[in-house]
């Protein structure tokens, strides 16, 4: 029994789709044909061995990619924003886990006041503050149906309000943590 070699058309779907996710798709499927039909032949070579822990290994490679590096680079280009001057409620960097989700959306619902600001004062990093809220809402929005919110988390106007740059410092550190997890 032949196989056929399979073509797969994924459509577009966003701009922050990586090659490389797309690569490791095609490779895990190829990876999966060989080992399905061959698999015990080829543990016993040095050759099955390998492919054997690619597949073990190419999973974890693109999992280890953070959700949130794009927003992270993003902030990276505003912080040092001069022409940005507004004061935003700052959730707690140290908010338990049951109250991250809510802590995220905090931040990234300042961000639209950001945005609205630049807008106004047209400042030079609009662009890149309209990829912070696109980007954190079209993650934000995938997470929603299983989104859990504990009783004893704040409301983003419960927290102190906090000048342009603090805001940033603690996003960055929130985003941060949330990569590490």
């Amino acid at each position: 029994m032949t196989s056929q070699p399979v073509t797969i058309t994924l459509a577009p779907r966003t701009q922050t789709i990586k090659k490389t996710h797309l690569k490791s798709i095609c490779l895990q499927y190829q990876l999966y044909l060989l080992l399905n039909s061959h698999f015990f032949c080829l543990l016993k070579n040095e050759m099955g061995l390998i492919i054997f822990f690619l597949c073990a290994y190419v999973p974890k490679t693109v999992a280890g990619h953070c959700k949130w590096a794009e927003v992270l680079k993003d902030l990276e280009q505003i912080k040092t924003s001069k022409d940005i001057d507004v004061s935003l409620y700052t959730a707690n960097t140290d908010e338990g886990k049951e109250c991250q989700e809510p802590v995220m959306r905090c931040f990234f619902l300042e961000t639209e006041v950001i945005l609205q600001e630049c807008l106004i004062k047209n400042c030079s990093k609009t662009q890149d503050v309209w990829n912070i809220w696109k980007n954190g809402n079209a993650s934000l929005e995938k997470n929603k149906l299983n989104s859990k919110t504990s009783a004893k988390c704040k409301e983003c106007e419960e927290y102190e309000e906090k000048n342009f740059t603090e805001f940033i410092q603690s996003f960055v550190k929130v985003i941060q943590k949330e990569c590490k997890h």
